[in-house]
């Protein structure tokens, strides 16, 4: 016997020749291409002109001829740059930043990763007071250390030492910086050293062989950012440098400026010769440093 299964039960027929309705994000794309261009272009054209037009401006009283009142740099001259270069002592100036600067660099760099490594790689008492502690301390303005530091380095027999700025730069920058490095090495598998001690590798030569070469983009990020903070770093090179042939650049600049007069020429030049190595650094690092600052936002 066949029984007819009821109608009521049978499938319903699909729909024929139904059109698939198109994806959202993709009528966006499309409206967004649908744009005018003005709208793209305007606002871009008037963010780049704030920006560059002070940069002009200082290249325009650092080129210029002494007196000239002119828009354009035109006759061009270097007699600024060979002012603030000779009789003002740039030349001293700029090798006391680079020293201060570099050291800064090094000291930090080695200090953070030492103490970022024990961070992440280790657990103790009061682990999460202690990050908590580098957390708030960058919330003390570097002007709350300008006393405690002097009497320190004055008890030491360092002031007017570029010494005691390098410490200093270090000190101020060390909390942010080994914050950062424990970031980039939890991104990296705790299984790569335990391999490498399997291998016969104890802690430090697994950490140099293994994790240091991946570190490589958050050591650029942090020395950077420690190099470019020392260099335009005023306060502590004002207060722990007196003599004329230890000051850095940004002292020097303040020098360039009395209470009756303003060298504009003078001053537009020093500032040149005080950003085009910041430029040159992050012109060579701008790779490495994009991939650090990746690494350190994506959890491994």
């Amino acid at each position: 016997m066949i029984t007819k299964i009821p109608e009521a039960t049978a499938p319903a027929p699909a729909p024929a020749h139904r059109a698939p309705e198109p994806p959202r994000p993709a009528g966006r794309r499309r409206a967004w291409d649908e744009a005018p261009r003005w709208q793209i272009y305007l606002p871009l054209s008037v963010y780049l002109v704030f920006t560059l037009v002070p940069f002009y401006w200082i290249l325009l009283f650092a080129l210029r001829p002494p007196g000239s009142t002119s828009l354009v740099p035109w006759p061009m001259t270097f007699e600024h740059f060979e002012k603030v270069w000779t009789e003002r002592a740039f030349g001293t100036y700029f090798q006391n930043s680079v020293l201060v600067g570099v050291a800064t660099l090094v000291t930090t760099t080695l200090v953070a990763l030492a103490g970022g490594y024990a961070l992440a790689r280790f657990d103790f008492r009061l682990k999460r007071g202690f990050m908590l502690a580098l957390l708030c301390s960058q919330f003390v303005p570097g002007a709350l250390l300008l006393v405690p530091l002097f009497q320190i380095f004055a008890e030491l027999r360092m002031i007017n030492s570029l010494g005691s700025v390098v410490i200093a730069e270090t000190v101020f920058q060390l909390p942010l910086s080994m914050i950062l490095i424990s970031g980039f090495i939890r991104n990296v598998p705790y299984s790569l050293e335990e391999a490498a001690w399997v291998d016969g590798c104890n802690r430090f030569s697994a950490f140099r062989v293994v994790v240091l070469p991946l570190l490589r983009p958050g050591l650029v990020a942090v020395g950077s950012f420690a190099f470019v903070h020392s260099w335009n770093h005023f306060l502590f090179a004002l207060m722990f440098l007196s003599d004329q042939d230890r000051q850095t650049i940004p002292v020097g600049l303040n020098t360039l400026m009395s209470s009756d007069s303003v060298d504009l020429g003078a001053l537009a030049a020093g500032g040149i010769i005080a950003a085009v190595p910041v430029v040159i650094v992050f012109a060579f690092i701008q790779k490495w440093l994009i991939t650090g600052f990746s690494a350190g936002a994506v959890k491994g």
